[in-house]
């Protein structure tokens, strides 16, 4: 007999899932405890008081002064869907650097809505090459170069720079997916010369999963107001949204949820107030150093090399006779762990562990190690639970 929802939801109370995957991650009691004060209207006053907030602490974590900057309803896809939708209008031209699932989700994204789509690969795991990328680009003539900043599906973290230039060079506007990167390392928007980006509430940032900030530009702004055509898609049309979050008085577009307003407001308030963004992003990657050092000391070798890791997700190879989803099933059966599985081409090849906001914790990394060599064993590989302990500074 299956566990009712009432019996699944009263055992996560006492004891919940660590989420060590991709996302979402866990969240601070606080979080979760703001999640409960009571609903306001979508046009009160003091509603537009914690937007207000929301936005200004979402510019300090993007780096940003673009005015138009905001949580918008609904997941990192929900954004992504927002910027290739209101920056290019069918039949335009749009340049992305694929080296994962998300650059291949671009793409597909920007298909359905009539644009049209150009491509550099590179191998997945890897940065796309910007001499490639500059050579597509001078021959597509794109209005938009898009790149993933910290690709999901590899823990693969690229430089914004090198693709901004490009960009600049032939007069393209550039957009960053930084759905994993927000939070967790510096992203930079106008010191990079990023005109527009969204990401997601619930990895780096401390949120749970229902809210994709974007940021767009003066620049971004200017050629959606030039559009010969409406936004493709009504939802996530920037210049209505931009009434209704910024506007005096405020024009009504959709009913947002309060709660995971409230929940992101003081996750970003954790962020900047409490820790402080910079001791954050030492968080972030003193864990991960600790965490590659276990893995190391396991026999396991990193999937992206050393100086394009994404402190916040790390993903490995699964040795060979080793089955990854039998690994996955022991730490959630067992250890009440949940790490992640590869996707796309890299399904059943890879596992990832994700160390993201709450849950870049110095313990977590203890207990995943701990979790991970018992389930290895399990399965007749050779490893010391002590000797990664050791080497990863337990």
């Amino acid at each position: 007999m299956t566990d009712s929802a009432a019996q699944i939801l009263e055992q996560q109370q006492i004891e919940p899932v660590l989420l060590l995957g991709p996302g979402p991650s866990s969240v601070s009691p606080r979080v979760l405890q703001s999640m409960t004060h009571a609903l306001l209207g979508y046009l009160d006053g003091d509603f537009r008081k914690v937007l207000s907030e929301e936005c200004e602490l979402l510019r300090r974590s993007y780096g940003t002064k673009n005015p138009v900057t905001f949580a918008l309803s609904g997941t990192g896809m929900a954004g992504m869907e927002c910027a290739l939708s209101n920056l290019l209008e069918p039949g335009e031209r749009l340049l992305v650097g694929v080296n994962g699932f998300f650059g291949e989700r671009m793409c597909e994204v920007a298909q359905r809505h009539g644009i049209e789509v150009h491509r550099v690969d590179a191998e997945w795991g890897k940065p796309v090459d910007p001499e490639e990328l500059e050579k597509a680009a001078k021959a597509a003539n794109p209005k938009v170069v898009a790149v993933v900043h910290a690709e999901t599906s590899t823990g693969c973290l690229q430089p914004l720079e090198p693709y901004a230039r490009v960009a600049k060079q032939v007069g393209a506007l550039f957009l960053a997916d930084c759905v994993t990167s927000i939070g967790g390392v510096p992203v930079g928007l106008d010191a990079h010369g990023v005109d527009a980006a969204y990401a997601g509430s619930q990895k780096c940032l401390g949120a749970p999963p229902g809210l994709s900030p974007v940021s767009f530009s003066p620049r971004a702004m200017d050629a959606m107001a030039a559009r010969k055509r409406p936004c493709t898609s009504w939802y996530t049309d920037v210049r209505l949204l931009e009434r209704y979050y910024f506007g005096e008085p405020a024009a009504y577009h959709h009913t947002p949820s309060n709660s995971m307003h409230y929940a992101l407001v003081t996750a970003l308030n954790l962020l900047h107030q409490s820790e402080g963004q910079d001791a954050v992003f030492a968080r972030h990657m003193a864990n991960h150093r600790s965490l590659v050092a276990g893995l190391e000391a396991l026999g396991l070798r990193m999937l992206v090399a050393e100086g394009y890791r994404t402190p916040m997700l790390n993903s490995f190879p699964v040795p060979d006779g080793v089955d990854e989803a039998k690994i996955r099933a022991r730490l959630r059966q067992r250890d009440r762990i949940e790490i992640g599985a590869g996707l796309g081409k890299l399904k059943g090849r890879i596992l990832r562990i994700g160390l993201m906001g709450h849950s870049s914790r110095r313990a977590h990394v203890a207990s995943v190690l701990t979790a991970l060599a018992a389930a290895l064993r399990e399965q007749g590989y050779r490893c010391s639970t002590e000797e990664a302990l050791q080497a990863a500074g337990f």
